[in-house]
């Protein structure tokens, strides 16, 4: 029997319908909350070999070569088909960070994603969160510097509750209110060692992640769960009666429509395109004969030099260092 007639490599039929493999398979992500597709292909050619392998030729395992995109995608939509009902699916992106790998996440689907972190963390530490994501995506995240992330000192000098964020207004009644409201969660905060625990969990979650120069950012599955939660949050729709024009802090990247807090914009600063780097990167490469790096909605000529993510954070900060120095210089 040939290689490719062996049952051992034979894509699974959707007939079949939902076994003992997707089973074990689900497990996997249930344990790991986060897999790469190379970490995919070894854990399900183990699975694929325990569930098909046939008594006749015993010494012929699965390995993860024979893990082809059909076969992953083919179990992926049969698991998926299963967790429709309990709002879970199983979601794939490319990460923003090199190398570029494609990771896969068990996420939850609703909208208001962050309120699902309730079964696991208390109400002072989910209020932490929130201002956490504030700083990202409203405070260290303006017209002139994208930061969207937050280094180790900020996110530890927001365990105190010391102002007024997003989602830390106080409830005031109004005369509509009835009196025999509940009363409202008075958010205390949390220590500093006690907000430094949960940064921690977060990362090994696959929550947050954490760079080399101690910025906090959003991690691919927390980009995947908190999709539709971000830009309801954060994004402002036009007002035509205040004469208000739209406000949009999370967008998404011209190439993968992925949502970028890691990678280049547009020099036009009123220019809302934005790119992964690699997004950027194929993009222009492919218009090497058309000269140049026009942006594709504006045509502004795109340096590569205009981050989102920490690198924004680190350009401003030097610049504001050298400005200093330069004055210092001056007055001698």
């Amino acid at each position: 029997m040939s290689r490719s007639e062996s049952p051992l490599v034979r894509e699974p039929s959707p007939d079949e319908g939902y076994t003992y493999m997707h089973r074990a398979f689900l497990q996997a992500f249930i344990t790991h909350n986060v897999l790469t597709a190379e970490n995919i292909k070894p854990i399900l050619a183990s699975i694929m070999t325990a569930h098909t392998a046939s008594p006749s030729d015993p010494n012929r395992p699965w390995t993860p070569g024979d893990v082809t995109p059909p076969i992953l995608t083919s179990t992926i939509q049969t698991v998926n088909a299963k967790l429709e009902p309990y709002d879970l699916e199983i979601r794939s992106q490319k990460s923003q960070h090199p190398p570029r790998s494609t990771v896969y996440a068990l996420v939850n689907k609703t909208s208001d994603s962050l309120t699902q972190l309730a079964t696991k963390f208390s109400a002072a530490e989910i209020a932490y969160i929130r201002r956490v994501l504030d700083y990202m995506f409203d405070t260290n995240n303006s017209r002139t510097r994208e930061v969207c992330a937050i280094r180790h000192s900020e996110a530890s000098q927001l365990a105190r509750v010391r102002r007024t964020t997003r989602h830390s207004q106080p409830h005031v009644p109004d005369n509509d209110d009835e009196d025999d409201s509940p009363p409202q969660h008075q958010d205390t905060g949390i220590s500093i060692q006690e907000a430094d625990n949960l940064l921690s969990t977060l990362v090994s979650q696959s929550f947050f992640q954490k760079s080399h120069a101690g910025y906090y950012s959003l991690a691919p599955r927390a980009l995947m769960e908190l999709r539709a939660y971000l830009k309801e949050t954060y994004n402002e729709p036009a007002s035509a009666a205040d004469g208000e024009d739209a406000v949009v802090r999370i967008r998404d990247c011209e190439g993968c429509r992925d949502i970028v807090t890691h990678g280049v914009r547009c020099d036009n600063r009123d220019c809302g395109v934005r790119w992964h780097d690699a997004c950027a990167n194929a993009f222009y490469a492919g218009r090497r004969r058309q000269g140049g790096r026009g942006c594709p909605t504006c045509g502004t000529e795109c340096s590569g030099q205009v981050f989102v993510g920490e690198r924004a954070d680190r350009v401003a900060g030097n610049s504001r260092r050298s400005a200093v120095q330069r004055e210092q210089d001056g007055e001698e």
